[in-house]
């Protein structure tokens, strides 16, 4: 197994090259995808699945022209606004199989409301690493002040609210030794206080990061 994050600074956007027994994912590409295609060429790989955590608002994916190019399925947790592109709208619990791992969709709403979560499992049944996309970033959470004018009945309150209950009941739970990979490190107007690091384990950001303190009420 192969976990890759690809980082570009100039929009501290961190994406991510997954790789099992000759398949390969990749999670939230940017626009040029080539890199992507090449690195999976060069390891004899076939990228099977395009994962993305939510629809980005601050670059331009590549997730359309990777799904033509590679004819891998774009792949969505479930969704408030359905995509104008083809796209496979997973349910929250759902499993893809990737080689010898297992990739899990958990919905986390909240910086949107289609935000998911994309938990790693090794060939041995351990969980090893979640993509987190904007929900979880290393020392702060997404903003959910964001998507509150896609739809007229969101407010930031209710974004919050879904935020929380996606934090400490969805995230939180899992075990302490899961690395975290972000979307986003410092830089990024997706959130206000995020760390220069790119990814930590989740136990030392729930003794850290202020939105994961134990006692922290929704409200």
């Amino acid at each position: 197994m192969k976990i890759e994050q690809i980082y570009t600074g100039c929009l501290a956007h961190g994406a991510y090259y997954i790789e099992s027994a000759g398949e390969a994912a990749i999670i939230d590409p940017l626009r040029e995808v080539e890199p992507y295609i090449e690195r999976a060429k060069k390891n004899n790989a076939k990228i099977k699945y395009i994962f993305e955590t939510h629809y980005h608002a601050d670059f331009v994916s590549g997730h359309v022209d990777l799904h033509q190019k590679t004819n891998a399925p774009i792949v969505f947790g479930p969704v408030l606004i359905q995509p104008g592109f083809e796209a496979l709208i997973a349910e929250d619990g759902q499993k893809f199989t990737l080689g010898k791992t297992t990739i899990t969709v958990i919905h986390t709403p909240g910086h949107t409301m289609e935000s998911t979560c994309y938990l790693l499992t090794d060939e041995n049944g351990k969980d090893v690493a979640l993509f987190t996309g904007d929900t979880l970033f290393i020392g702060d959470v997404g903003r959910p002040d964001l998507a509150q004018k896609v739809v007229k009945e969101l407010t930031q309150e209710k974004l919050a609210a879904h935020l929380y209950d996606s934090l400490h009941h969805k995230i939180m739970p899992l075990n302490d030794d899961i690395i975290v990979y972000p979307a986003h490190g410092a830089g990024s107007a997706c959130g206000k206080n995020m760390s220069k690091e790119t990814s930590d384990t989740l136990g030392n950001q729930k003794k850290t990061n202020y939105a994961l303190r134990p006692g922290l009420t929704k409200e």
